[in-house]
């Protein structure tokens, strides 16, 4: 495995790519993988650990090239900044395919909680003028083939997660205009990307009207969604491995970890 870490803004040492590559070579060589960008949680005020790198080792494992992004959080998490921080880590992962041996045109997005808001913000708002990585990208360098969001932030209405808006939304003269553009219910539309999606439906920090929100928004729009809904377990589960659960028996069920291969088996079919 070979790992490295990509500083995508200049002057800027905390919004960082790490890459997790297989570097089997000779007899073990293998044809371009699919690739995961992985987006870690946190309200958008801290990135959470346990949904970085266990989660990108076990892609890794699975036979994906898997990426974590340290995006803009805290006094920098207000919108867009941190959309564009995933643009700039899809393009650069997309302008180095050859050298990370992954097919350009199969990058996933996979966001856990407020980085399954970006996830999903970057599958519906990939279009929009300024969530491009730069003002001449090419139309669609930003797009991902899909994302895979888990407990994911989703809505900045009813049911949104309160301090995650308000690190993206602020309270400034365009709050208001943020709030709406990043209620991704409402966003959906005919250039929104597949989504696999999966939440416990006790869930006691993100409602599961979020992702059930997002869902609908999917299937009215005949975008391609699968839904999963574990009737129970805390929030924050991770890849649900010994490691991830760090002794809560609650964050190590087994047959909400099942959302792992499930996802795999999604990723497939797009």
């Amino acid at each position: 495995m070979t790992c490295d870490t990509i500083y995508l803004r200049k002057g800027d040492e905390n919004v960082r790519l790490c890459t997790y590559i297989s570097n089997y070579a000779g007899d073990m060589c293998v044809q371009p993988r699919d690739a995961v960008l992985v987006l870690p949680g946190g309200g958008y005020g801290f990135l959470a650990e346990r949904e970085a790198e266990p989660a990108a080792k076990t892609f890794l494992a699975a036979g994906c090239n898997a990426f974590v992004l340290y995006y803009s959080i805290g006094e920098y998490a207000k919108y867009p900044r941190p959309l564009v921080d995933v643009s700039l880590a899809i393009c650069h992962i997309r302008d180095n395919a050859e050298k990370y041996n992954i097919n350009p045109d199969r990058i996933f997005v996979c966001g856990f909680s407020a980085g399954g808001h970006l996830a999903g913000a970057i599958g519906t708002l990939w279009d929009r003028e300024y969530a491009k990585a730069a003002p001449d990208m090419p139309h669609g360098k930003n797009r991902p083939r899909g994302v895979i969001l888990s407990y994911p932030v989703i809505t900045m209405g009813e049911f949104t997660h309160e301090y995650s808006r308000e690190m993206i939304a602020g309270s400034g003269p365009d709050a208001q205009m943020w709030r709406r553009e990043c209620s991704l219910e409402l966003q959906v539309g005919k250039n929104t990307v597949p989504a696999f999606v999966w939440q416990t439906q006790n869930d006691d920090c993100v409602a599961i009207q979020n992702s059930m929100l997002y869902a609908q928004a999917l299937i009215d729009h005949e975008i391609p969604v699968e839904l999963h809904i574990y009737p129970k377990g805390p929030h924050g589960m991770s890849v649900v491995t010994e490691e991830t659960a760090q002794g809560n028996a609650d964050r190590g069920d087994p047959h909400v970890g099942g959302w792992v291969k499930a996802a795999l088996e999604w990723m497939k079919t797009v």
